[in-house]
């Protein structure tokens, strides 16, 4: 079926980490891997075609910081005019979510039948090893870039620099302050955090007795967790919540699990551990081995496939998904259609939907996991 140019064919008026080792420079990382890569996506590939045409918020003017956003139908592009090589940079492997990136990227460059070098770095203590995994991809005569940012102001200067090459930047889900982004994939972690407490209120609070929880946003100086901080203290802000402890850290599996075992120990009368997915994988085995698991209940703000077994066995209560798999597909649409001179928006995510054990059986899962048994792939059609 042909697809229309333009990425909104209808246009409603609605108002309304697994590699836990610091990353190497890039040229190390760069595996070509097609092979095990077609056996990775097959079981997947079906449900990555459907995503187009979908319902998106569009940020109306792009990048605001009030939220201001309409509704729109977007239909991505069949496939690329020409092989164009796309540089792409994320945090790091440590976890499913990311590794939900690395498959959709991989997936969309072979459907687009462009060429992609991926590299993560190793962790969000690795600004200066992206910057350098960056400054190399783009040196080797990239025609664009996507970046899931370590650091909100981190990158800026790099972002401008390419940005005055007439390099497109396409900014992915972790934010970036930079003015000179072309466009931004990205839902506003606000809202995941927003909604979590939302639905801790609905569900979970008795009234006329604050929920005590204990907050995990993620790693300081991020951007995402930084936006989930305020989102999460914005539904708290009425007195039905309780914050009693914030802890901040990397998102790797130990920096977590060593939190919430420091706030169990300074407050043990939480009802709710309330933090990253990675927070509430690692807050069940905790609560299990310490006996608690029945009396404090354990809630994420973005999503993995841990928390989607967490939530279907009743571990976890819910979670909010800002389908992180959908933001890539559109992340790696926008720079073709910036390459290409097409029409494309300039602040577009998916919606937020959060899933709880009523609804965790009709959720697409495809939008937010990586198919099972997908392993890390770093590049698609390498270039010389």
């Amino acid at each position: 079926m042909h697809h229309d140019e333009s990425p909104f064919p209808v246009s409603p008026d609605l108002n309304r980490g697994s590699a836990s080792r610091r990353t190497p420079p890039l040229r190390g990382l760069w595996l070509l891997a097609v092979a095990c890569l077609a056996l990775a996506v097959a079981p997947a590939s079906e449900a990555a075609k459907a995503w187009s045409p979908l319902e998106v918020d569009v940020w109306d003017p792009p990048f605001n910081s009030e939220r201001k956003r309409r509704m729109e139908s977007y239909e991505a592009l069949d496939r690329a005019a020409k092989a164009w090589r796309i540089c792409v940079a994320i945090p790091h492997l440590k976890d499913a979510y990311w590794n939900a990136v690395n498959f959709a990227v991989i997936d969309a460059a072979k459907r687009l039948g462009v060429a992609v070098r991926l590299s993560e770095a190793g962790g969000y203590a690795g600004l200066d090893v992206q910057r350098q995994q960056i400054e190399e991809c783009m040196g080797s005569g990239a025609d664009g870039l996507i970046i899931g940012s370590i650091s909100a102001d981190g990158l800026n200067d790099l972002v401008d620099r390419y940005a005055a090459e007439g390099k497109p930047v396409i900014d992915l889900i972790n934010g970036i302050s930079a003015g000179g982004i072309t466009a931004r994939a990205a839902v506003d972690f606000w809202d995941n955090a927003n909604q979590a407490g939302e639905y801790l209120k609905k569900s979970i609070a008795s009234p006329g007795r604050a929920l005590r929880v204990a907050w995990f946003p993620g790693p300081r100086g991020a951007g995402w967790s930084a936006a989930g901080d305020s989102g999460f203290r914005t539904a708290a802000a009425d007195g039905s919540i309780e914050i009693v402890d914030t802890r901040w850290g990397d998102t790797g599996r130990a920096a977590q699990a060593e939190l919430v075992q420091a706030a169990l120990a300074t407050h043990p009368d939480i009802d709710v551990v309330l933090g990253t997915a990675v927070t509430a994988e690692a807050a069940v085995d905790i609560l299990r081995q310490t006996g608690l698991t029945n009396a404090i209940r354990v809630m994420a703000y973005y999503y993995s496939p841990g928390v989607h077994n967490g939530i279907r066995r009743g571990q976890i209560v819910a979670a909010p998904s800002d389908q992180q798999a959908i933001q890539t597909r559109l992340a790696m649409d926008l720079v073709v259609r910036a390459l290409e001179g097409k029409p494309y928006p300039r602040h577009v995510a998916p919606r937020v939907v959060v899933v709880d054990r009523d609804s965790v059986r009709t959720f697409d899962a495809s939008s937010s996991l990586p198919p099972r048994g997908f392993r890390p792939v770093f590049s698609v059609d390498d270039w010389q």
